[in-house]
């Protein structure tokens, strides 16, 4: 198996416990607070993989390269604005709901990229992108 196909499928289980711990624990809280909460615990495990991998001395380079910052930052304001909303939405809705309609980043990402890099689709996969768009329609409004 490819080893970019197992991180994917890893990355599916463990997104897949964030709605279900997130759900778990926002019973009589704020989502928000929850969130920056989150990110924190997320912040020391990432500098602890990093001090683990023995690559604490790679920060000043990437904090050197201007346009990998450019872009670092406003993924992780992408990211905290998707958590934010994910958590919201989990609190207000149930996970069989919220989760699927998430996944429709999946689609937006794919044309996104066609149209910014030029990425080909072959007809499989698009067709494959098409379904998951069904999908959160069906999943949406059930």
């Amino acid at each position: 198996m490819m080893s970019w196909l197992i991180f994917a499928l890893l990355s599916a289980v463990s997104a897949a416990f964030v709605s279900i711990f997130g759900k778990m624990g926002l019973q009589n809280i704020d989502a928000n607070t929850a969130t920056a909460i989150r990110a924190i615990i997320m912040a020391i495990f990432l500098m602890g993989v990093v001090v683990f991998e023995g690559n604490l001395n790679k920060i000043p380079i990437i904090l050197h390269d201007k346009k990998a910052i450019l872009f670092i930052t406003l993924s992780g304001i992408a990211g905290a604005a998707s958590w934010l909303f994910y958590f919201f939405a989990l609190k207000l809705g149930k996970v069989s709901q919220v989760a699927p309609v998430d996944k429709l980043s999946v689609v937006i990402a794919t044309l996104l990229a066609i149209f910014l890099f030029g990425e080909k689709l072959s007809l499989l996969n698009g067709i494959g992108v098409a379904l998951i768009a069904v999908g959160v329609i069906l999943t949406a409004f059930h």
